[in-house]
This record gives structure tokens, sequence and C-alpha cells, in this order.
């Protein structure tokens, strides 16, 4: 994860939302097939096949996993690129089209040493003609795939990336601009910077706050922020009437300005009827991650006089960690009473109030260096 949402997600939506692209082929280890489709939440992509021992065979299996309906031309990126950006897709996609195969690079900007077995400097190659490659290295379909079949063939499968491959294919890859921003996450170091980068980037702080009740009526629990609560009564509601994750889901619909609970989730709806309420603040969060942001603090206080609320604290809290994925020690739960006073003093019903302080990226006006390419 950075800043709240998966590298995965990060690389993937771009190529995803691109109008010039028609299908996003993923390749994972089918071992992490659950994270995968936790991390690709919202996306939308062709069913995700099997990859292998090398980075070569997972990307030919990708290949071959759109032999039989073949695009003209096909994008090759690897994951770990969380930062890739429209233009330069557009920019590879405009580069396949003139020259069926073609990288994006960068200029070498530190001295570049050849260091012999012994751990001495042999030569210093001039920077005039090194680049660092990237992805999405992109290639006209079939020129690509009969390469990736022809090495698998002979054996060869140690190709650190395509247009090495292609190269020795007997293809010339042109280049075209890269970014410098779309680097490989690969070190702890990496994620560190990124996340440091990202965090400085999310600077609309804001702040909403929340507020429910429900009355009570003959029962035998209550859900109180998650928790089933054994208890002499039951609320009176269409859903399952947690008055505590209405109310923060409320203070994250208001952090964003998207309405209310009701607005989403209308008591109308019989869709609804007796529904737990933990997928209404899985959607609450959810929609802060499609607008880049993160949830930092997230507090709920109860109002009641029965049940105890103090000896389900960190249960309550530990549940609302596992729906929000946030950590425990950014979630509190408190409690109250009225002194007796008013409804919740009668014991009629159960109220709660809660604020959520979230971080989204400040608005900028459309970039127009990045607007997407027209070719199908």
């Amino acid at each position: 994860m950075l800043a709240g949402r998966s590298v995965l997600s990060r690389a993937m939506e771009p190529f995803c939302t691109h109008t010039a692209i028609s299908a996003v082929q993923p390749v994972r280890n089918p071992d992490d097939a659950a994270l995968f489709e936790d991390a690709a939440c919202g996306l939308k992509y062709h069913t995700p096949v099997n990859g292998g021992a090398t980075r070569q065979i997972s990307v030919r299996a990708g290949l071959e996993a759109l032999a039989d309906d073949p695009p003209d031309i096909v994008l090759i990126h690897d994951a770990a690129r969380a930062f890739v950006t429209r233009a330069v897709i557009s920019r590879a996609i405009d580069a396949a089209l003139t020259t069926g195969a073609a990288i994006p690079v960068i200029p070498v900007t530190d001295t570049v040493k050849l260091i012999g077995d012994g751990g001495s400097v042999e030569a210093t190659p001039s920077r005039a003609h090194l680049r660092i490659a990237q992805t999405p290295q992109a290639f006209a379909f079939g020129a690509i795939l009969d390469a990736h079949r022809r090495a698998a063939h002979e054996g060869r499968d140690d190709f650190t990336d395509d247009s090495a491959l292609a190269e020795w294919a007997g293809l010339t890859v042109a280049t075209f601009e890269g970014d410098a921003a779309n680097m490989k996450l690969t070190t702890p170091e990496d994620f560190a910077r990124e996340e440091a980068r990202l965090g400085a980037a999310l600077g609309d702080i804001r702040t909403g706050t929340g507020y429910d009740v429900h009355a009570l009526t003959d029962g035998d629990h209550l859900m109180l922020c998650g928790v089933r609560v054994p208890f002499t009564k039951a609320f009176l509601a269409h859903s399952d009437g947690d008055v505590g994750l209405h109310a923060i889901v409320d203070a994250i619909l208001g952090a964003l300005a998207d309405g209310d609970i009701g607005s989403h989730f209308p008591p109308s709806d019989p869709k609804w009827k007796g529904a737990a309420s933990d997928q209404f603040l899985a959607h609450a969060m959810d929609l802060v991650k499609q607008r880049g942001g993160r949830v930092a603090n997230l507090e709920v206080t109860m109002i009641c006089e029965a049940p105890k609320i103090g000896p389900l604290r960190d249960a309550m809290r530990t549940r609302i960690a596992e729906i929000t994925g946030l950590p425990v020690s950014r979630i509190a739960v408190k409690a109250t009473t009225s002194e007796r006073l008013g409804f919740t003093g009668r014991q009629e019903g159960i109220a709660a109030t809660a604020s959520a302080t979230i971080r989204l990226p400040w608005e900028q006006p459309l970039d127009q260096s990045s607007a997407v390419s027209g070719s199908n």
C-alpha cells in the first residue's frame, strides 16, 4: 500500500481508464488471487492468467491469453511502476503504431562505471548514449508474440525486458520520451520515499461530522460499531441500526462533501432491509480511495445509559479497523450518558456522534499535456 492505495491499483488504473485501450490483461501468481482481487477492486480488466517463474514466461502467458482475439498493438507494463501517466501511455500507443516496437526512456544523469570482477573500474561509458528503459513497452502484437514463442522454443528465458527479447529476435526497437516519476518500486527505501511524497501531496485536509439515532424495541441484541452486543432490546431500524457505524459513514461522506448515508443507501429501498452496516462503511472508504485520498482518523462517541461501552471499546475499535483497513491507533471509540435526561436517558433509543479526518489531493485543472490519444 502507498498512501492508502495499493501499488497494483495505481499501476493498472491509468490503463483501465484510457480511452484508446480496449482491454487490460493481468498476469499474476495463482497463490495471490485473493490479494489481486482486493487490490484491483473497482477496475475493469480481463480474467487474470497465471504467470510463471520468470518475467518472460509471465509476459508470454499474457500474450497467449490475447492471441485468440489479437489486438493491433500491445503495451507491456510492470505492475511495480505505480506512477505511469496517461501521457506516457498515449506516447507508447503512438510510437507502436508508427514503429512497431518502442520503449520509453529517460536520460542517465549520474556517471556510470563499468566494474570488473575484482571490483575495479574498467570503463566509464559516455552518458550521451545511455538511457534508462521503462515500461510500458509497446509492440505490434503479432511481432512480439512471435518473438516470445521463438525464445521459448529455443530455451531462452533470461531476457530482463521485452525490448531485449525483441532485439534478439531481430526487431528494431525505437524509443520515446519516458517520465522520471515512472520508476519501479523495488527497495524498502523506494516505498518510504514515495509514501512521504504522496503524504505531502495529500494536502487537502478535511473534517466531517456525523450523527445517528435509533429507537429501541424488544429484542435480544444490538449491533454497535460492528460488534454484536447481547442486550434486552434491539434497534428499530431499516438496516441493522448500527448507530456507531452510521455516524462514522456520515462523517466520512461529510468530509467528502458527498451527501449523507440516506442518499447513498435510501431507507425506502428494500435492498437495505436488515442490511449489515459494515458494507455502508466499506462503501464510504471506497469513495475516499476513488478520490485518491486516505482516512487519517475516525472517532465515534456512543450516547446511552446501557449497554456499557467501556468493556467493548477495544473490540469495537478492532472491528472498525477490520472494515476500514486502518490501524487501530487511528480509531477512537468513546461513550457518555445523558445523565438520565431525554430519550437516551429513558433508554428509549441510542445516539452516536462521529468525526472523520481525511486527506485528499489538491484538485488541479486538467493538464492539457496529458490528453489521451484517439488511436484504436
